[in-house]
């Protein structure tokens, strides 16, 4: 079996990160570059109309089913609802260029509102609906965003922004539930009142216009807009979707359950998206819970899953699994982090006919880098622990992590990508966007990693790490606090979870859960510390960078 990593890195297993495996020959320095054949990609094309370019022949297939309800949408039906979304924005003044904040669980208004703003060029920034008030509150300011839509259950945070903004005159806010919005806050059903939807094919939208801002780390500090156009989505479910014999087969009949977040990039793009280009069935669950999974699963007869290391351990060793029939399943994606080979056997006994995939990517490379070939139409096995060969259409390097030059099979160094994919920039910081993105338009990702004699792709360590600038920024305004750094440890769950070195200023006896709640009443809960140690001072170089190493050593 073959397990799967499209959100992050599957680290493989450590080696010299500066000087080949001692067993590796040199090789000359070369790119990489897929398996598969280029193909021709329409990314001349706004994303709405690629996504939907199948709908003659899906018209009255479902396109979406919403998990909780059992109501089915037709692909006739999602198509006109997104264009009367889109008129619906029009009149409330959303033009070409605007952002728009969709602060949602999954549901189908998500989708609505996402190919809606893509109708009229508006862009999207999606965020997690569990942020604090202060973290919506930051990705509002920096994306710009006139209008959010959202729960009713989350307006309370939006009135918490700032002093300054008021819902209703400074800001627009709409809520999926009708019966009746909170104060001050319009209905969903506001932007569905314009049959006018005609006018919207005048709207003149082009590939290298905005399409999508997510908000990313990057390799490290503060989070960033990450500029994705209608040119780069299209590259990346091209990449990954169409050809005579695409990487990821996706098959009209297919039901993918889409139950990781669409605000995030690896759900949006390789669920969504993915889904309505090939003309698949998109099961949306707005949280997880495992007896309505299973359920779901056995009731719509669930072809494709895409997972993470929590809802593969939760089907691979939860009893209540047995009490369903998920032989349905042909497919298992899981990402976010590595899954462990008992992990991998004991969801093999429960799923024997599915195939575990793997890929590789990041916010910011749009967001798929390479996938494994064992789930393309002519389906090719993977090594385990590969990340599958780069992506068509794409070029791939890895590079000396001192010299910078290219490297050759099984020398390990940063790997970088390059390819009509990755995004435009970050938003309003050509800086950071100077530094992640080359000269030559490589993007490189912070990522250690070598490319084997079979073209096959391992990613053995990290130069990036959980970002830790927002952390630290928020520990270091405490008055208790003189100096803190924030590291990564591993997780068997999580993958990941972050944990702080704090030196106390003088005199005070702040305590480790003094700390763990200031940081969990600013932070979403994921972003939460684990752990504090108390240390004397925080070992850094003479130019004054922290030596993560030296303290993640600590944890050993």
């Amino acid at each position: 079996m073959i397990t799967a990593t499209l959100q992050e890195p599957q680290i493989h297993q450590p080696v010299d990160t500066t000087t080949p495996p001692t067993d590796a020959p040199p090789t000359p320095p070369r790119i990489f570059r897929s398996k598969l054949p280029d193909i021709d990609i329409p990314n001349h094309l706004p994303l709405h109309t690629y996504c939907f370019q199948k709908l003659s022949s899906v018209s009255d297939k479902p396109c979406l089913i919403v998990g909780s309800t059992g109501k089915s949408y037709t692909y006739d039906e999602t198509h006109l609802i997104c264009r009367r979304v889109a008129a619906g924005l029009h009149k409330m003044g959303i033009r070409k260029g605007d952002v728009i904040m969709i602060l949602l669980q999954n549901s189908a208004e998500f989708v609505f509102s996402f190919m809606g703003a893509s109708m009229i060029g508006a862009v999207s920034t999606t965020a997690n609906p569990f942020y604090t008030s202060q973290e919506i509150h930051k990705q509002v300011k920096s994306s710009g965003a006139k209008l959010i839509i959202t729960h009713s259950h989350y307006v309370d945070k939006l009135r918490n922004l700032d002093g300054e903004t008021r819902i209703g005159e400074d800001l627009t806010v709409i809520t999926t539930e009708e019966n009746p919005p909170p104060e001050n806050c319009l209905p969903f059903s506001t932007l569905l009142t314009d049959d006018e939807t005609t006018s919207l094919d005048a709207v003149d939208v082009g590939g290298d216009d905005a399409a999508a801002l997510p908000f990313s780390s990057g390799t490290t500090g503060l989070p960033k807009g990450v500029v994705l156009t209608h040119k780069s989505l299209i590259t990346s479910v091209a990449q990954q979707v169409d050809g005579d014999n695409p990487n990821l087969y996706l098959k009209p009949y297919d039901v993918v359950l889409c139950v990781l977040p669409l605000f995030h990039i690896y759900s949006l793009n390789s669920v969504l998206l993915n889904s309505i280009r090939s003309g698949a069935t998109v099961l949306l669950m707005h949280k997880f819970e495992i007896g309505a999974l299973l359920d779901l699963i056995q009731r719509h007869k669930v072809t494709v899953a895409a997972l993470v290391p929590p809802l593969v351990i939760a089907l691979a060793k939860n009893p209540t699994v047995n009490s369903y029939d998920l032989s349905s399943v042909r497919l298992v994606l899981s990402g976010a982090a590595p899954l462990g080979k008992d992990l991998e056997d004991s969801l093999g006994r429960r799923l024997p006919q599915a195939v575990l995939g793997q890929g590789y990517g990041m916010t910011e490379a749009g967001p798929v880098l390479s996938m494994s070939l064992g789930f393309a139409k002519e389906p090719t096995p993977s090594k385990s622990g590969s990340c599958g060969t780069v992506v068509r259409n794409a070029e791939l390097k890895v590079v000396h992590l001192e010299t910078r030059l290219s490297l050759g099979y099984n020398q390990p160094g940063e790997i970088c990508i390059r390819g009509q994919q990755i995004m435009k920039e970050y938003l309003n910081d050509p800086e950071a966007t100077s530094a992640t993105i080359d000269e030559e338009g490589w993007l490189h990702t912070g990522d250690i990693g070598y490319v084997d004699e079979d073209d096959e792709i391992f990613i053995v360590d990290r130069l990036k790490e959980v970002p830790p600038a927002e952390l630290e920024a928020l520990l270091i305004n405490h008055h208790s606090i003189a100096d803190a750094a924030v590291v990564p440890q591993r997780d068997e769950v999580a993958g990941e979870v972050p944990v702080a070195f704090v030196v106390r200023s003088n005199g005070n006896v702040i305590t480790e859960e003094d700390i763990k709640e200031y940081i969990a009443k600013q932070v979403v809960f994921y972003k939460r510390l684990h752990k504090v140690f108390f240390v004397p001072s925080i070992p850094k170089s003479p130019s004054g960078k922290i030596l993560r190493k030296d303290l993640k050593a600590k944890l050993c």
